[in-house]
């Protein structure tokens, strides 16, 4: 949809506000804590669109008025919020691990937006991960970019990022055509790999007056879905790429099977 980049002086809080004047009615964003600010809220929600953010667990949110699943309705600055608090424990072979998330929404219906809801879309945020790899490794296959030039290494920045989006939406369209799967399913170097033939073989490049959303690439998706995605977690470590040495100790590489429980917490009086 859109991007913004610059030198590495400015941080990410700084680009942000950038990308508010590509928001439209009824998008929703999800945002890190670190962008938990007065001035982004506002900004996202003059565009009529809503946010879904992480607060600090300290940060004081008023309690306006309780909602039957657990949240509250509370402010940030003139903008009205709901806010969710809850535990969620991550059990393995190897135990468990709980931690508290704070969500704040400008959604602030409890009934058509429920609380467990939000929780689990604010979870789908990490799937960015995947797309950084699918960017990094898939796309580019672990390669830097060729441009030798400023003006060069924007044009390319946005040709891959185009690249991604469109693919993306071909997903998309494919697995919505069969309804009850989850986008997740489609494998992405499948899609990459037809878009690449289709245009080095010239074929399919017109289809005539009929408008066709799943196309030569959602036929091959859909002819090829994985799996459900399991449940899995790995512990987190420090990579070190620069480095033909092991990080000091012994580090648990290993990826577990996973079940997670939401315990939603609510306020005191």
């Amino acid at each position: 949809m859109d991007a913004v980049f610059g030198p590495a002086t400015d941080g990410e809080t700084t680009y942000a506000p950038r990308l508010v004047r590509s928001l439209r009615e009824d998008m929703i964003v999800l945002l890190d804590r670190n962008f938990a600010v007065q001035a982004l809220i506002e900004a996202v929600t003059l565009r009529s669109a809503h946010v879904l953010v992480r607060v600090k667990e300290n940060r004081r949110l008023p309690v306006l008025r309780r909602f039957p699943d657990g949240s509250w309705l509370s402010r940030i600055g003139p903008v009205p919020v709901r806010v969710v608090c809850c535990e969620i424990t991550i059990s393995t072979s190897q135990g468990r691990r709980t931690g508290a998330y704070r969500l704040v929404t400008t959604l602030t219906d409890p009934f058509t937006h429920p609380a467990g809801d939000l929780i689990g879309l604010y979870h789908e945020r990490w799937e960015i991960e995947t797309t950084y790899l699918e960017i990094k490794s898939t796309i580019l296959g672990g390669r830097v970019l060729r441009a030798r030039t400023p003006a060069g290494v924007a044009q390319e920045v946005f040709a891959v990022l185009v690249t991604y989006q469109v693919l993306r939406l071909a997903m998309a369209d494919a697995t919505a055509s069969r309804p009850g799967t989850d986008p997740d399913r489609a494998s992405f170097s499948i899609a990459l790999n037809t878009a690449r033939d289709l245009i080095i073989q010239a074929a399919g490049v017109f289809s005539g007056a009929v408008i066709d959303l799943v196309g030569t690439i959602g036929r091959r998706i859909l002819a090829a879905l994985m799996p459900d995605r399991r449940v899995r977690t790995r512990p987190r470590v420090v990579k070190r790429a620069i480095s033909r040495y092991n990080a000091r100790g012994t580090v648990d590489r290993t990826t577990y099977r996973a079940t997670i429980s939401v315990h939603i917490l609510t306020p005191a009086p």
